[in-house]
């Protein structure tokens, strides 16, 4: 079945895409919500919250779609009122993990999004002058130990060698 994006694409009618940005910390009182565009839109997330995303000027770049095993997406939000570059040294400051949702929404049809959102951990942030450069990017499974838990002796004295 095709999502709503690629009917969106095959169509070549008037809807715009407009991408949404949820930056969220358990740091921070409430989430960082940025759309493209002019305009403030309410939207409705897939599990049913209704958000304002805030118009300002963002630019994503979205990750190619291949089996690399380590996919990052850049963006840059704009920073002239200083709010985004608050909360990123907030949760720095606190070493709690900031994370990013990108949803792709259409013009016409703001009560879902037009394909899965993709879900994503920062990684690395660079304040410029007026903007904030964030890199972010799914779960690295192939640099991911195969073990979880680290067997040592003190624990598990099984381990230990004995002659």
């Amino acid at each position: 079945m095709a999502t709503a994006l690629e009917r969106f694409y095959a169509s070549g009618g008037e809807d715009l895409q407009l991408a949404t940005i949820e930056l969220s910390c358990p740091a921070w009182p409430e989430p960082i919500l940025i759309c493209q565009g002019y305009d403030d839109i309410t939207c409705m997330t897939e599990d049913g919250r209704l958000l304002t995303f805030i118009a300002g000027a963002i630019d994503v770049s979205i990750p190619k779609r291949d089996n690399s095993g380590n996919q990052n997406v850049g963006f840059a939000i704009d920073n002239v009122t200083g709010f985004a570059q608050q909360y990123i040294a907030e949760a720095i400051d606190a070493g709690e993990p900031v994370t990013l949702v990108l949803r792709i929404y259409l013009e016409s049809d703001l009560t879902a999004p037009a394909e899965r959102p993709y879900r994503m951990r920062v990684k690395g942030v660079d304040f410029e002058s007026l903007s904030v450069q964030v890199e972010a990017g799914y779960y690295d499974l192939i640099n991911t130990a195969a073990l979880r838990h680290i067997y040592n002796v003190s624990e598990f004295p099984g381990l230990k060698y004995w002659p």
